[in-house]
């Protein structure tokens, strides 16, 4: 399932939290979500509590139940892999432990968001975070929600450390990130659906998905196509879901749009908690047809 190219696998989903209609973690939901997101959605990892996981507005407490009942349902087939980061380091720190306690099998840490601290900073926020459990760490680089891009001279530096071994970017520099991977060990993983099949091209391992939760079996599969030196056939499937990726990615964000999307397949999530809101009418009849024109087939049937 892991290799030293692609320590986290390849296909990987950051799965959503589901909620029950008052508003409270539904942890059943949650392993059903996991089960299908490995069985029936080929993922070989799932990001627990990230963004998506709307973990902004979950407590520790919830966090560290849902890595559990994840672990529980999926963890003796797929990467658990614990979202820990914050903007607080001593807090990342707590995180971390908690989760490895848990069982996680790895630890997701983003660039700290709002504060903007500098490089030095950072590199000393990921070493501490790093340091404090024996886990492998995925650093978290997407400048848009934390308004400072992790630059590639600290990557450079963190690379070092034995236990930051990848990277999921959500910066779109494929170039900059080409040039980290031709100088360290530093594995890539594409943290942006709209480019995973050019992050592939360019070295990466794999992807943390969005849209994973609804076609990630097409994502592997292009993935496999792809390693296999079958170019042309990755690329028909990057075509193909070109709708899917658009009526999720770029209407509302992630959470409020693939839970409005896995409603539709008839894999319901619940609401969203504040301060996010759920998708409007107009939004998910915009979905629906995104979806269809995609091949996602809907639970009342419809399918292109």
């Amino acid at each position: 399932m892991t290799t030293s190219d692609a320590p986290f696998g390849r296909m990987l989903t950051a799965m959503v939290t589901p909620f029950t209609d008052d508003g409270a973690v539904d942890y059943e939901a949650v392993q059903r979500l996991a089960t299908y997101l490995v069985d029936e959605q080929s993922n070989d990892g799932l990001v627990v509590s990230g963004t998506t996981g709307e973990s902004p507005t979950t407590t520790d407490e919830e966090k560290e139940r849902l890595l559990r009942a994840v672990l529980e349902a999926v963890g003796d087939r797929a990467v658990v892999v614990a979202g820990a980061g914050s903007n607080d380091t001593h807090h990342s720190i707590e995180l971390a432990r908690a989760a490895e306690r848990a069982g996680a099998h790895g630890l997701l840490v983003v660039t700290p968001y709002y504060n903007k601290p500098p490089q030095e900073g950072l590199y000393r926020h990921f070493t501490a975070v790093a340091d404090a459990t024996g886990l492998p760490v995925m650093l978290y680089d997407i400048p848009g929600r934390s308004g400072v891009p992790i630059q590639s001279e600290t990557l450079l530096r963190l690379a070092h450390h034995e236990r930051i071994v990848a990277v999921k970017d959500a910066k779109a520099d494929l170039f900059a990130g080409s040039q980290v991977m031709a100088a360290t060990d530093l594995v890539f993983y594409s943290g942006d659906d709209t480019l995973n099949l050019p992050w592939l091209s360019v070295g990466a391992a794999g992807c943390v998905s969005v849209v994973g939760h609804v076609v990630g079996a097409e994502i592997a599969t292009m993935m496999e196509l792809y390693r296999s030196g079958d170019v042309a056939g990755a690329l028909a499937v990057h075509r193909r879901l070109l709708p899917v990726v658009s009526g999720i990615m770029m209407q509302a964000g992630g959470a409020i749009m693939v839970k409005a999307a896995l409603a539709l397949v008839g894999r319901p999530a619940g609401p969203v908690r504040l301060p996010l809101a759920e998708a409007t009418e107009q939004q998910i009849a915009r979905l629906r047809e995104d979806l269809v024109a995609g091949g996602v087939k809907l639970s009342d049937g419809v399918v292109a």
